[in-house]
């Protein structure tokens, strides 16, 4: 299943693979990369439990997913380990790692769906035209339950951080 013209990349329409997640589904299961001294992954059964984040960019090698990525680690900073928050894109795990280092993102960890592209996929974030993430904030309870879902419907433009973090905290 395919959606097309659902956001824009500077106007241009795109078309976004797999279905659009909803508020008040389960969310869908997926498996990302990270390197912490090897590879290891991040699905989201490791993520059951707390109240979880999911902050989807096109790649941190920009300035508005730079952006998106150190607003929310500021935010989250006085939440400590209540919360699960992940940054999630097609960067390779070794860039994602190098940036949260250069950057000093703390309070945040970084998925990488370059494998096989199941989060994009199952998530309904992959652009097929591009073969990179959309822009999108996800919120789910410690049941997995999503509780917010926002596609931004331009990729340059920034995402509705006060209503994520709004839900976020409501589910502490």
């Amino acid at each position: 299943m395919s959606r097309s013209g659902v956001i824009t990349f500077k106007g241009a329409p795109l078309t976004l693979a797999g279905s659009e997640v909803k508020q008040g589904q389960t969310a869908p299961d997926f498996k990302v990369h990270y390197f912490e001294g090897g590879m290891k992954t991040i699905s989201l059964a490791d993520l059951k439990g707390k109240p979880t984040i999911l902050s989807v960019v096109p790649s941190l090698d920009t300035a508005v997913c730079a952006m998106q990525t150190k607003k929310f680690n500021e935010q989250l900073a006085n939440l400590g380990d209540k919360v699960n928050a992940v940054t999630i894109s097609m960067d390779l795990p070794f860039a994602m790692n190098r940036f949260c280092g250069v950057e000093e993102i703390k309070n945040m960890r970084v998925g990488s769906d370059y494998q096989d592209r199941n989060f994009g996929t199952n998530w309904g974030t992959l652009i097929e035209e591009l073969k990179i993430e959309c822009r999108a904030v996800f919120v789910l309870d410690a049941n997995g339950k999503i509780v917010h879902a926002e596609y931004v419907d331009e990729v340059t433009s920034e995402p509705d951080y006060d209503a994520a973090l709004e839900t976020l905290r409501g589910e502490l």
